[in-house]
């Protein structure tokens, strides 16, 4: 499954250590006004090299824009992205062709397809997230005349909630060749009621599906989530008022469609499994082995899976949106204008 989304449909494509990623971008509204511009920001915010904290990999990501686009507007046609990688050093992987990597994709890419690509871990690496920014920023562009924006941001590193003390935790495991974890948000404000579909067409489990679909994600909730099995429901129940809901427990999502409130969403991104730390397992053989993995990786993932979750929420609420049929009735112009 290489493509995502059943209006605004999102296929990527390349490998870490290819000649490139990108992707393909179909079902785009026309006449959305888009340049490489508005896709870039987005892709500055999730490369690496940017900090001592990221990986060390130096990569400008410059986003190419190769089709669907004419005078500076979307056509309706394909939307064709492309990234070039620069800075590929495939022979850090050499010692791990036929070693299984703990808490990589190594040992189940083996099972599955019978031969994996050992060098940054291919198709499975972190990079394709890359080419799913490049298609969510569109999908931003695309939502922006109606009013719908969002945002994320980490709120906690290894249990740390402020910022110091998270970034304390992420040297701290760098230098001990570790890693750890994170929790990422992410809120879209002024998304209408209405959007998505009850029973199995439900937004939030659209959501979950998408933010899952990253790969270093491994929770998901909207609103109070696990909170909420914690709670009365006189405490979770979002009490309705003349002028709206008081309160939103449920994260912007009552039976599976939008409710207009603010949509939240929270993400456990699992720590870096790639470490300098001695670790057991097998090669390909079913020999035991210890390895220990070098090479340029994150300390902590969280703080790059931001932009990732953004987008993919993003193509989430269009996807919804394109499906009822109301991208024209919800993106007004200023002047009275249908956007499309």
């Amino acid at each position: 499954m290489n493509t995502f989304g059943r209006n605004f449909r999102c296929t990527t494509f390349g490998e870490s250590h290819g000649l490139a990623v990108g992707a393909v971008v179909d079902g785009c509204p026309p006449n959305v006004p888009l340049t490489e511009a508005d896709i870039q920001p987005y892709l500055d915010r999730r490369r690496p090299g940017k900090s001592p904290l990221a990986s060390g990999r130096q990569e400008a990501d410059r986003v190419e824009i190769l089709s669907g686009i004419f005078e500076g507007r979307t056509t309706g046609a394909p939307i064709a992205l492309l990234v070039r990688n620069r800075d590929v050093r495939s022979e850090d992987y050499d010692a791990l062709r036929d070693v299984f990597r703990p808490g990589h994709a190594d040992y189940t890419w083996q099972a599955k397809y019978g031969l994996r690509d050992h060098r940054g871990g291919g198709r499975s690496s972190g990079r394709e997230t890359l080419a799913r920014v490049a298609a969510g920023a569109v999908a931003i562009r695309c939502l922006e005349p109606s009013g719908i924006a969002i945002r994320g941001r980490v709120v906690e590193v290894h249990g740390a909630t402020n910022p110091e003390t998270m970034e304390a935790e992420i040297r701290a495991a760098r230098d001990a060749g570790d890693s750890v974890g994170g929790i990422v948000e992410v809120t879209a404000t002024g998304c209408p009621p209405g959007l998505g579909d009850p029973v199995f067409g439900k937004l939030d489990a659209a959501i979950a599906g998408a933010m899952m679909g990253i790969g270093a994600v491994k929770g998901v909730e909207l609103g109070e989530g696990f909170g909420a099995a914690r709670l009365f429901g006189s405490e979770m129940n979002d009490p309705i008022t003349a002028e709206g809901f008081s309160s939103n427990h449920a994260g912007g999502v009552l039976g599976g469609i939008s409710t207009g409130q603010d949509i939240v969403v929270r993400l456990a991104v699992k720590p870096t499994p790639s470490i300098r730390k001695a670790q057991r397992t097998v090669d390909i053989a079913g020999k035991e082995r210890e390895i220990t993995v070098e090479g340029r990786h994150d300390p902590c993932i969280a703080p790059r899976v931001v932009p990732v979750a953004e987008c993919m929420l993003a193509m989430v609420i269009l996807d919804a949106m394109l499906e009822q049929g109301k991208y024209r009735e919800w993106t007004r112009r200023a002047d009275g204008r249908d956007c499309p």
